[in-house]
């Protein structure tokens, strides 16, 4: 079960610079870590969450210091994430980007869940880290998710301005005994142990400020490419190999159940009853899709509204238009207007 929990090799990148500028030898670091030098020379690779840890773990031992956490992530690469890492970097706001990540995190990890939910003026960016059965124990060391949440705050200041700071950092781990000045001088906020949740907790109003690199063709089409990695990475969850496909056919006009069945190999029944043990719905793939799609199409200018609703495999205009309406409570129109504004 060690081996189930994975996490992409694109960690390596901002790990190996984190070794070679500490003085770290890192093919004996792998070597000791028992992780191969192939594996990490694949971009796509995917190593056992466990052998991760005992590579942090290694690399605080040989410096004989607990930050290694946070020299990874001043290392930050947006090739970490794959093509989300280009995907997050393009988006219209950072609010976007972390919505990206938490939607496709299974692309750098299946060893957690995010979730963003907003409370009061604040969003939260919450971690909820899944743990061995036999055990309970967490799948991610404490140092593992330091790296992590410092690395989505040095990727935060590479969207924003590199003076960004989140309200409050939370880990549900029990308190270190050792001297936890370099997170809060990282950070630069607030840092609790002992939590209800590990998570990090934003000034929601700054998450949603646009940024001036937001670039929606650059980010939908490294969608198109993470859906396709995801069909790959696992192809047993169907939400995914029918999104990738629906993408595919929706300029053709929007595919049927029974297409997408006999597509797939299984009788329409079969679809059906695996879609309802994932907890969704062929209607609620499809309508999901197209929204994700009209709502990164609307802002390119170069398109018009016809062609949105074309490609998004509306017959017509006006099924479009209430189709939108019915996902934003605004016409098509009427949003593109507002958003020029």
């Amino acid at each position: 079960m060690q081996d189930y929990y994975s996490t992409l090799t694109g960690w390596m990148i901002p790990i190996s610079r984190a070794m070679e500028a500490h003085g770290i030898d890192a093919v004996q670091a792998l070597d000791e870590c028992n992780i191969s030098l192939d594996a990490v020379s694949d971009q796509e690779s995917r190593i056992a969450a466990e052998k991760f840890s005992l590579l942090i773990e290694y690399c605080n031992k040989k410096l004989a210091r607990h930050d290694f956490s946070i020299l990874v992530a001043k290392q930050f690469h947006p090739g970490i994430f794959h093509a989300l890492g280009y995907a997050m970097m393009s988006s219209n706001t950072l609010h976007d980007a972390l919505e990206r990540i938490a939607h496709y995190k299974r692309v750098v990890s299946n060893s957690c869940q995010l979730i963003n939910h907003e409370v009061n003026e604040q969003l939260v960016f919450e971690m909820n880290i899944f743990t061995y059965e036999s055990t309970n124990r967490p799948v991610l060391s404490q140092e593992i998710v330091e790296t992590f949440l410092a690395t989505i705050v040095r990727f935060s200041r590479e969207l924003v301005t590199l003076k960004f700071a989140p309200e409050k950092v939370c880990f549900a781990y029990p308190k270190p005994s050792y001297d936890l000045s370099y997170l809060a001088v990282f950070f630069n906020c607030e840092i609790e142990f002992d939590s209800h949740h590990t998570a990090i907790i934003f000034n929601l109003k700054q998450t949603k400020e646009k940024l001036m690199c937001g670039n929606p063709l650059i980010t939908h089409s490294h969608e198109k490419m993470l859906d396709e990695f995801m069909a790959r990475v696992d192809k047993s969850d169907l939400t995914h190999v029918i999104k990738n496909k629906i993408f595919e056919l929706l300029p053709l006009g929007a595919p049927s159940q029974t297409e997408i069945a006999e597509y797939l190999g299984m009788s329409l029944r079969n679809l059906q009853r695996k879609l309802h043990d994932q907890g969704t719905s062929y209607k609620e793939i499809l309508e999901s899709t197209r929204k994700k799609l009209a709502m990164n199409y609307i802002v390119q200018k170069h398109l018009s509204l016809s062609e949105i609703g074309y490609l998004v495999g509306f017959s017509s205009v006006g099924n479009f238009n209430r189709a939108f309406k019915r996902w934003t409570n605004q016409t098509p129109g009427d949003y593109r207007h507002k958003n020029k504004a």
